[in-house]
């Protein structure tokens, strides 16, 4: 039964520095989007300032290709990457039409 304990108490350490790692890169990814966030939120006030359209399907495009290579790049599912920014950029263009109003 040592032995078993041992393995045990091993994997509880292994998985503990995981969920420690998990932790951070969740804090990470918070406070990337909260950064983010405040760009598009001064695009948008800029936008609505110069009667810009809230979206830019081109530039949109583009993020997604970007987005699906670096996602390729980190072994990241590029469906995946393509599906997360294009949440994103509803979010944004939603609030694009807030400050336009």
């Amino acid at each position: 039964m040592t032995n078993q304990n041992d393995a045990t108490a091993r994997a509880a350490k292994v998985l503990m520095g995981h969920r420690d790692s998990i932790d951070r890169l969740d804090a990470i990814l918070v406070y990337t989007l909260g950064e983010r966030f405040k760009h598009t939120q001064a695009v948008g006030v800029l936008k609505a300032q110069h009667d810009l359209p809230p979206s830019d399907p081109a530039r949109e495009a583009k993020q997604i290709a970007r987005l699906e290579a670096l996602a390729d790049q980190a072994n990241l599912d590029p469906e995946f990457a393509k599906k997360f920014l294009n949440f994103i950029i509803q979010e944004v263009i939603q609030h694009h039409k807030q400050h336009q109003s």
